[in-house]
């Protein structure tokens, strides 16, 4: 156990941030998942929908310091790939 005050604030702050983590981290596996789901069931229009709020989703976290710009863009760049795969 923290014996000084600084240790025990970083205590706190820690578990704040690993929640947070934790909720954005599930939160980008539901959204890459309901895309997923809309590929398997070849829906066209519910994948595109999917993949819009995918997008918009997983670069609101970039802009949040959650994630990289680069692995933002290459997970964005698969489901997109996925989904133009549909009609083909």
């Amino acid at each position: 156990m923290a014996n000084n005050k600084s240790a025990k604030k970083r205590i706190l702050v820690t578990a704040k941030k690993t929640e947070r983590n934790r909720y954005y981290r599930t939160r980008i596996k539901n959204i890459v998942k309901s895309v997923h789901e809309a590929v398997e069931a070849s829906d066209k229009t519910a994948a595109t929908t999917a993949l819009a709020t995918a997008n918009k989703s997983i670069h609101s976290l970039v802009s949040k310091g959650f994630i990289k710009k680069t692995t933002a863009a290459r997970k964005v760049s698969r489901l997109h790939k996925m989904v133009n795969k549909i009609e083909a």
